[in-house]
């Protein structure tokens, strides 16, 4: 394998890795509560009835009216952010991240005692993905108005404004939003196939569904949904109808769906080498799995070059965070600490990448000198830029009163990974200040999975910690067939 590799990349695989951060890279970290305290924020992102052991006291039922244009029911999923929009496209490719994650380390997900909740949390976006899908060449891409939402501040239970519904069909295509659709629900339904069988066979139709319409009827979903183009923009569609493609391979064992993952890779040019991952860039993502799937050097060449630059190349903040971009500068270093995470399994040297995932999430858990996860350690932001946890218990009102305030959110948003600092490690812990503060359901979804993996690493060769059986137990059989 070491020999089809070009020179330049030998030279970057074998430097010896050593931690960039100031403070002591040695410091333990509690993931197993990192992990659960993840789960709690996507339970406090939630919309819709809420189920009755709801574990956010200042939740309850929301946006129960939420219709599609010809009264389908919206009801459910997750609210994007500080708002009260649900925007499918991001919502979709968080999901395929949770599943991910789940798939890849299931055991430490049961070591941690949150498998599931994991599951449920998968299937809180899964469930609305279906009711989004109505006919096969339909996808309800949002719900609800994003410039009438931001004139709101408050909490989602007293939400008295239009909610619009948005979608795409074969007169208005959207290759790009139904193939993340596709890969979410086929990696989904990977994820139900030991536990809830019938389930991830529905989900994995929808799947197949969603993925015909994305390369049947091409066309960005941001030019027929208002306001996508403005908040989640994507630069064009080939790498999310290859990701499906792929998902699918993994969900069906169908060569067809590898033939066209392969097809669209080269038709689309993603074999250059990407310098992030995130919802609009998945070209990382998707050369891990041809990797992990055809064990093929180009693949594998790929995907470890991506890793390498990451780590040796790629731009980093003093402290040794790794800056891509300042929207999400913590997500962004999350992200591809997961995707090369996942790739140390590829060489023998994959160590070195999980010394580096494990430097960044260190980095997010406190090493840096403070906690980004609100709730996690001593110093954490007491500020998200959140509208329902900005709010004191009901009765007491809320409204704009609350964002101006300079005291601290009356609810703790448990396990929220915030924007987080700029290229000099500089933070501010305010509610106005978005760029810092705000918290999205993709910020959580790599950083969730990558904590997954550090716990599944720091105990795989532990027999008494990590199971290694694969059988489903009884347990496990009973979970969500309700």
């Amino acid at each position: 394998m070491l020999k089809s590799l070009p020179s330049i990349f030998l030279v970057l695989s074998f430097k010896i890795y050593s931690p960039i951060n100031t403070l002591p890279f040695n410091e333990k970290y509690d993931y197993k509560e990192a992990l659960s305290l993840s789960l709690l924020f996507y339970e406090a992102q939630r919309s819709g009835p809420l189920p009755p052991d709801n574990r956010i006291p200042w939740r309850g039922d929301s946006a129960l009216h939420d219709t599609g244009q010809n009264g389908e029911d919206l009801s459910g999923g997750y609210y994007d952010a500080s708002d009260f929009v649900k925007f499918g496209f991001t919502m979709t490719f968080s999901t395929t991240l949770l599943a991910w994650g789940l798939l890849s380390y299931k055991d430490a997900y049961k070591y941690a005692g949150q498998y599931k909740y994991g599951l449920e949390a998968v299937k809180w976006a899964t469930d609305y993905f279906v009711k989004c899908h109505p006919s096969a060449y339909e996808f309800y891409g949002q719900v609800g108005d994003f410039s009438t939402d931001h004139r709101f501040w408050g909490r989602p239970e007293d939400l008295n404004m239009s909610r619009p519904a948005y979608k795409i069909d074969k007169d208005h295509p959207g290759s790009d939003l139904a193939g993340e659709a596709a890969a979410a629900l086929a990696a989904s339904s990977l994820v139900f196939r030991e536990t809830n069988k019938t389930y991830a066979d529905i989900i994995l139709k929808h799947a197949e569904e969603l993925f015909d319409f994305a390369t049947t009827y091409r066309g960005l979903y941001n030019d027929v949904i208002p306001g996508a183009k403005k908040f989640y923009e994507v630069s064009g569609y080939g790498d999310e109808i290859t990701w499906a493609a792929i998902w699918l391979y993994k969900a069906t064992r169908k060569l067809k769906y590898l033939e066209q993952a392969e097809q669209y890779y080269t038709e689309f040019r993603l074999k250059e080498r990407p310098n992030e991952f995130f919802y609009n860039k998945k070209v990382a993502g998707l050369q891990l799995l041809l990797a992990l799937e055809t064990k093929r050097p180009e693949y594998n060449n790929a995907i470890l070059n991506f890793c390498n630059f990451t780590i040796y190349d790629q731009k980093r903040t003093p402290k040794g965070l790794i800056y891509i971009d300042k929207f999400g500068t913590l997500s962004h270093a999350a992200n591809v600490a997961f995707v090369c995470l996942q790739a140390s399994e590829i060489e023998e040297y994959g160590s070195n990448f999980v010394n580096f995932a494990r430097e960044q999430i260190d980095y997010v858990l406190g090493s840096a000198g403070r906690s980004f996860v609100v709730g996690y350690g001593k110093n954490y932001p007491r500020k998200p830029h959140h509208s329902a946890s900005s709010c004191p218990d009901r009765p007491l009102p809320c409204g704009w009163d609350n964002y101006h305030s300079k005291d601290p959110n009356p609810q703790i948003l448990y396990g929220a990974v915030v924007s987080g600092p700029d290229e000099n490690d500089y933070y501010e812990d305010s509610r106005e200040e978005f760029l810092y503060n705000e918290v999205t359901l993709d910020y959580n979804a790599g950083f969730q999975g990558v904590v997954a993996g550090l716990i599944y690493f720091d105990n795989k060769d532990n027999s008494n910690t990590i199971e290694k059986k694969t059988s489903p137990s009884h347990d496990d059989l009973k979970l969500l067939n309700a």
